[in-house]
């Protein structure tokens, strides 16, 4: 009997080792994928339900178009400025204990914003809530990086990045159906913001009680999943810096041109979402007369679309690899419907936005991918917070760019190109960005 054969016949380690990998994570994913993605949904519409509220805003509060786009930007202001930070201590506490902290804060500060009573309190509580999220998008990231083999973390951000599609697609009805509430002495809004908000600091109960900070945490699998799952990751981390220093700083890393062009590619991508996330409400008003309930329902239609091109994008990344071009094909195809969007009625543009769609949000799945298998792994948490801090700085941009334009020229048509010509060079940047770790100098 061969080597081979023996080993098979004895049961080693080696031979089992693939099966209970697998068994793992397929354990892994049945438990955690369907709480990070709804964490996600309520995530995702704790922070842009003030674009279904913009009318209300104007005639209950006094809060004009610039001021909207502002405090809708300020949000991303206090996300970046508390990232890292976050990052750094969700490692130290733990993601059990810190991914429940973020969710109870950020359900607190959704949950004040019913009590908005003018553009000071607006900036304010719209900043917090920022501040209060910081860490949770980058913090799930990482939580994949400890607990999934490589090959399987595109397929997990796949699945969870559906979440901000399902939360796009669900925060339109749930908004437009809240809105109708009236009573208590509150408006429609109100109950909104309130509804909406508490939701979240109740489901923070159930992620105490859920998550494990670590596979060797997890008794729900068994001491082989266990072993198998961390001597994959270990592994992989090894591999990873065998060519580098052994003490990889991460100044050395922050000063890695490489981030700069994720952070860059980011950017590009968070300015096209948001720029449509918080006017498309205003686009739809403006093709009829429609109750809060039908806008919700027309603007669910783009992201119902995103989700089906994000599954295909990321199968077709898998089975054909060349992750930068499927990465930058998205981009075109986002610059390509984000500037035909600028010509014709309401309609056409809303047309246009659906398009666009398909390619901004399969970008989004297709390029965590790439820093995730570039970085260290130990400084990995506080690099991707980096990444996305600055990137979604786009949310800032966007919606305040949009909202002065609005403010003094009547129309947002100067926007809407200008998204189109950043997604055009973000496609063109996304072939400098290496999938692999750098090589010590």
């Amino acid at each position: 009997m061969d080597t081979a054969k023996q080993a098979v016949a004895a049961g080693s380690p080696a031979a089992a080792a693939p099966t209970v990998l697998e068994q793992a994570v397929g354990k892994i994913k049945q438990r955690v994928l369907p709480l990070f993605v709804i964490m996600f949904i309520v995530n995702y519409i704790d922070r842009v339900n003030i674009g279904f509220v913009r009318s209300h805003l104007a005639t209950d509060v006094g809060i004009g178009t610039a001021a909207y786009g502002l405090g809708a930007g300020l949000f991303f202001i206090g996300y970046a400025i508390f990232e890292v930070p976050s990052n750094m201590l969700l490692q130290r506490f733990g993601a059990k204990a810190w991914l429940t902290r973020i969710m109870a804060t950020w359900g607190l500060a959704a949950t004040a914003m019913a009590f908005v009573n003018s553009e000071t309190t607006f900036y304010v509580l719209r900043f917090l809530l920022g501040a209060a999220e910081a860490g949770f998008f980058p913090g799930v990231i990482y939580y994949f990086t400890q607990w999934l083999p490589g090959s399987e973390r595109g397929r997990a951000m796949a699945i969870f990045l559906s979440g901000s599609a399902l939360a796009s697609i669900l925060s339109g009805p749930i908004s437009g159906g809240l809105l109708q509430i009236e009573g208590g002495g509150l408006h429609g809004w109100q109950w909104m913001f309130i509804i909406e908000g508490m939701a979240s600091v109740l489901l923070c109960g159930f992620v105490w009680f859920w998550l494990d900070s670590m596979p060797a945490d997890a008794k729900w699998l068994s001491d082989a999943e266990r072993n198998a799952v961390s001597s994959a990751i270990v592994a992989e981390q090894a591999e990873r810096v065998k060519n580098r220093p052994a003490h990889v700083s991460a100044l050395q890393l922050l000063r890695d041109g490489q981030i700069v062009i994720f952070c860059f590619i980011y950017f590009s991508i968070s300015l096209t979402i948001y720029g449509a996330t918080f006017w498309l409400p205003s686009i739809i008003r403006k093709m009829g007369t429609f109750s809060d309930f039908q806008v919700g329902l027309f603007n669910s239609i783009p992201w119902l679309i995103s989700i089906v091109a994000m599954y295909a994008f990321a199968a077709l990344a898998a089975r054909f690899k060349h992750q930068q071009a499927w990465a930058a094909t998205a981009l075109i195809i986002a610059a390509i419907g984000m500037y035909i969007s600028t010509f014709g009625s309401s309609t056409f543009a809303f047309v246009s936005i659906c398009f666009a769609a398909v390619g901004f949000k399969a970008a989004s799945s297709l390029f965590w991918p790439l820093p995730q298998s570039y970085l260290d792994a130990r400084i990995a948490a506080g690099v991707i917070a980096l990444i996305n801090s600055i990137g979604n700085l786009g949310g800032f941009v966007a919606p305040t760019a949009f909202g002065f334009l609005e403010q003094r020229t009547g129309s947002i048509q100067g926007g809407l190109l200008g998204l189109s010509i950043t997604s055009l060079v973000a496609a063109g940047v996304v072939f400098f960005a290496r999938s692999g770790g750098k090589k010590a100098a």
